[in-house]
């Protein structure tokens, strides 16, 4: 199966969790350090985990805008959250629950658009069968 890039970056570390991440284009430009509940430093940075969780809040939500053209999406928004778990046998692993906020549409479509939203999202496409995802639409947990 072929496939066509249609947009290409890059992102580099230097230094791990106590380092830096800058793009290619230099639009992103942070210093990472391990997050203080993991032992990192107090202080303003971000780490990976979070990182991740803006990316596919962003992906999840653009999406959601996709799929739900001609739907009343002006209030919605979506919240990622991703935990670092110790699975036994695994060492470290992650996890992610997603709570998509979609108060202008019925219990049963905000379900249904979140679910397909699930399928077609090219980050939840990427963790699938890796990592536990959880899905909510307005506050309900749907089943993936």
């Amino acid at each position: 199966m072929s496939k066509k890039v249609l947009y290409r970056t890059s992102v580099t570390n230097v230094g791990g969790r106590s380092g830096k991440v800058q793009s290619d284009d230099g639009a992103l430009s942070l210093q990472v350090r391990q997050p203080t509940s993991l032992g990192g430093p107090e202080g303003n940075y971000t780490n990976p985990e979070q990182l991740f969780a803006a990316a596919y809040a962003a992906c999840f939500g653009g999406t959601l805008e996709a799929l739900g053209k001609g739907k009343n999406l002006s209030h919605a928004s979506v919240t990622v959250e991703v935990a670092v778990c110790h699975q036994e046998g695994s060492g470290y692993v992650l996890s992610v629950t997603i709570f998509a906020h979609l108060p202008e549409l019925s219990p049963e479509e905000a379900s249904a658009l979140v679910k397909r939203a699930h399928q077609v999202c090219p980050y939840s496409k990427a963790v699938r069968n890796n990592i536990e995802v959880l899905l909510f639409a307005n506050q309900v947990q749907v089943a993936s």
